[in-house]
C-alpha cells in the first residue's frame, strides 16, 4: 500500500510539476503514465489478499446479534455452516478465475499501458480467492476443534502495554 502511494504520489507531483516553467524541460522527458494502470493493479492485488488476511484475523464485519442468542450447539452448527459456505464460495470464485486466466494465457492481449500479458493482472482472481478458501478451512477446523473464532482486538495497539489498574472508560478515573 505503501509503495502504490508513492507512486501515486509522485504521479501527481509529476503532472503539476510539469506546469512549472523551470521544472517542465526536465520532468517532460520522464514518462510515468503507466503508474495509474500499475497502482490499480496493486490495489487490486491488495483486496484479494487482504480479505483472505481478514479471515484469519477475524477482522471482516459480522453481524452475530442472532447468533448470539443460539445454544451452543446450534451457534457451533451455524457458524460451521457460514465459515464452509464462504470455503464454497470463495473455491468457485477461484475456480472461475483460473478457468478465466487458463482461457486469457491462450491470447496475446496484454495491459494498456504496461503492457503485461493480460492473464497475469488476472491471475489475482484464482489466487486470492484459493487463499481465501484456504483460510475459510483452517478458521473452520480450529472453530470445531477448540470452538476459537480469530478475534481482532481493535483496542490493542502494538507496543503498549496495558496497566490491570488503568482506567478503562471515562468516570472510572
Amino acid at each position: 500500500m505503501a509503495a502504490a502511494t508513492i507512486l501515486i504520489f509522485i504521479s501527481v507531483v509529476h503532472r503539476f510539476g510539469t506546469g512549472v516553467p523551470f521544472l517542465y524541460d526536465y520532468l517532460i522527458l520522464i514518462h510515468i503514465s503507466w503508474a495509474q494502470e500499475l497502482c490499480i493493479y496493486m490495489f487490486i492485488w491488495m483486496a484479494k489478499f487482504g480479505a483472505a488476511y481478514g479471515v484469519r484475523t477475524g477482522i471482516h464485519v459480522g453481524v452475530d446479534v442472532l447468533i448470539n442468542h443460539l445454544n451452543a450447539r446450534w451457534r457451533k452448527g451455524v457458524i460451521l455452516f457460514g465459515l464452509l459456505g464462504g470455503a464454497l464460495f470463495t473455491l468457485i470464485v477461484g475456480s472461475m478465475g483460473a478457468k478465466f486466466v487458463l482461457e486469457l494465457m491462450s491470447t496475446d492481449q496484454v495491459s494498456p499501458d504496461l503492457e503485461l500479458p493480460s492473464w497475469l493482472v488476472y491471475a489475482c482472481i484464482p489466487l486470492g480467492s484459493y487463499l481465501m478458501c484456504f483460510r475459510f478451512l483452517q478458521v473452520s477446523w480450529t472453530y470445531y476443534r477448540t470452538g476459537d473464532l480469530p478475534h481482532h482486538d481493535a483496542t490493542h495497539v502494538e507496543g503498549v502495554e496495558v496497566s490491570p489498574t488503568a482506567p478503562i472508560a471515562v468516570g472510572e478515573a
